[in-house]
This record gives C-alpha cells, structure tokens and sequence, in this order.
C-alpha cells in the first residue's frame, strides 16, 4: 500500500510537471501585451516549486545592525515570521519583468477615464515634503513624508518631471486590482488572453517565490546575503543628493550612489539587476502591493484574505528604504485598499484566477 501511495503521488508531481512545461512551451517563457500607441507590458515564465518563506533570526539582527540600518526595538522583523518555513508554488505563472511603469499606467487611463484614489475628491495620497531637512532627532522628530491632496501618479511631488519609465507611485491597492482587470479584458478582446488564465496581483508566497529567483535558501536578497554584492543592481536609500541640495538621505544608506535620489527608471541595471527569473528591481524601487490581507505573524502558502478592515501586503522595501528594509522577506501592511503614497507601486502577474471575491 505505501509503495503504491508513494507511485501515485510521484505519477502526480511528473504530471503536474510535464502540464506546467507544456503550457510554458505553449505560451513562451516570455509574453508582451500590447496596451497600444507602442506601450508594452512582458510578463515572465515562473515555473511551479519550493522556496523557503521568512528570515532567521541572524537575518534580522544584520538587519537592525549597523549595515541594515533598519530601526532596531520596532515589531517590524517580526512580520516576516520567526524561523522560515518551507512553501510551494503549485502553480506555474507569469510576472512582470517589472513594476508597472507611469506609461503602462497612462494607457489604462487613457483607455478607461479611470480616476485614481488619491485624485478622488478628498483623496489624499504621501509625498515627499521638499522643504524636509532632517529628522533632527536631538530636538524635535519630523518625518519627510506627508498626506496631501491635489498629487497623484501624475505628480507624486518629486521635484523632478516623471518619466514614463519610472514605477508608477501613488497608487492603492485598489488601482492596482483596476488595472489588471483593465488589462484581463483589453488583451482578451484582442485575443491575447491564454485560456484559464488572468492577469491580476501575485499572491503573497508567488511574489517572494519569484523575488528568490529559484533559490531554496533563505538569503537577506536574491543576489545572497551580501550588501557589498548589491552595488549596480537595486535603487535604494543611497549616497545620493536630494533635489537642489547638498544634503543625502540622513541615517543608515547603501555606502555607493546609484544616481537618483528618489525613484530610478525600472529595470535601470539591466542584466546585473535581474534575478534567477530574470525579474528586475524585485529588492528597493518602490513597494509592491499583492493580494494578500496583511497577518502581522507572517505570510501564508494559499492567499489570505479578510472580510473587513482589509490591509493589503507589500513586499520588496523602496528608493528611501536602507538596505534591512528591502530584503526578500520584509513585508508591511498597509493602512487599507485605498491607501496610496509615492513609495508604493505593484508588478503584475499572469496567472490562474483566484477566489478574490471576498476583498473589498
């Protein structure tokens, strides 16, 4: 009996296999949607496996030590869990080789009218404050970021003209799911659509399954657990010059200047900045929003999700983040689905449906 258990369970896993690979050599390990006037989207092939979820506690030292530079004595490491554990991505799917950019995200407005939360009457999204200075953490504690009104995706008060490559910011979690539906039908009216499958936000394990790149160690980033390594692969809190000032971000940075004080263009590094699944900017850039409802004790193999008080995950850490805060494993919640902030984006995957029925 247990000798036939174990022939049937690996008849399976063979099966399961050889359907991912067919539909992989169906599909390509590479697909382009086309969103009109020359505007692209690529998704890549991320085949079905295991990967290990979470940070160990030596992770989360170095995080909090002098090099991670992220704020020690705070809850934040302890999202990620207490140990890593073991998951699987069952199925295979396709992601964005990057965040979706400003002129992915114009074309969906262009095509739809669609009014963002933050340009909502009374919406409210988080910008930079340009007259910032300092923390000055020996007499008053002032923070860069602020709510206001009147900015958006289109002018997410960087100081800078947008372009059109740059990650789209200052959208909510809400936007995001807008988008993907926009693009579900706009590619199946152009018949472009594969059978059984949408595009929509990546579940939380598919997101850190894909940002590993393959790997089944529980690394600090996909490159290995080494800072110096990340040099000219990732836009982070780095030595670089706020707008028309002398003066870097304050406190713990990267110890190099990728060249931009705030956000860079997506997939800036090129193949140095592309993991095992040739993602790109999967670690810093702008934070990534998934599916998921946020559980304050880690993430979850199937998608988690809530009935009220949704907040939704994201992952991968942002320009203004030091390096303990960009890791693989880091994850937040935010405030709620229509909460947006010019930190913030997402990446797109292509995917089989999920019962998401129950988010608001």
């Amino acid at each position: 009996m247990k000798s036939k258990f174990l022939w049937t369970a690996l008849t399976f896993i063979i099966a399961v296999s050889a359907s991912a690979q067919e539909q992989a050599n169906q599909l390509g390990d590479s697909r382009r949607a086309d969103l009109g006037k020359e505007v692209q989207l690529e998704v890549l092939y991320i085949p079905p496996g295991d990967f290990m979820m979470g940070s160990t506690p030596e992770e989360k030292i170095w995080a909090t030590g002098i090099e991670g530079g992220a704020q020690a004595g705070t809850q934040r490491e302890s999202f990620e869990g207490q140990t890593p554990r073991a998951m699987k991505v069952s199925q295979a799917f396709w992601m964005g080789r990057t965040e979706v950019t400003v002129g992915q995200f114009r074309r969906f407005v262009e095509e739809t009218g669609y009014i963002t939360d933050a340009e909502k009457p009374d919406g409210k999204t988080q910008c930079f404050n340009p007259k910032w200075t300092s923390y000055h953490l020996s007499t008053q504690i002032t923070h860069p970021w602020e709510p206001m009104p009147g900015k958006s995706w289109r002018d997410p008060n960087f100081q800078f003209p947008m372009r059109e490559d740059f990650p789209v910011v200052c959208v909510s979690w809400t936007d995001a799911k807008a988008f993907a539906s926009w693009l579900t039908e706009h590619q199946k009216a152009q018949g472009r659509l594969p059978e059984g499958l949408v595009y929509r936000l990546p579940t939380e394990a598919e997101w850190e399954y894909a940002c590993r790149g393959g790997s089944k160690e529980s690394l600090y980033f996909w490159w290995g657990n080494e800072l110096a390594d990340g040099q000219g692969r990732l836009n982070i809190s780095a030595v670089d010059f706020l707008p028309d000032r002398k003066q870097k971000w304050p406190l713990a940075s990267a110890p190099w200047s990728d060249g931009f004080p705030f956000v860079s263009p997506v997939d800036h590094y090129g193949q140095q900045g592309r993991n095992g699944f040739g993602l790109a900017d999967m670690c810093g850039g702008v934070w990534e929003v998934v599916l998921d409802h946020f559980d304050p004790t880690g993430g979850h193999q199937q998608l988690h999700l809530a009935k009220e008080n949704y907040r939704p995950v994201c992952r991968g850490g942002n320009y203004f983040d030091v390096p303990g805060n960009a890791r693989c494993a880091v994850r937040l919640g935010l405030s709620g689905p229509h909460y947006s902030d010019s930190r913030d984006g997402f990446r797109i995957c292509l995917g089989k449906p999920l019962l998401d029925h129950l988010v608001p």
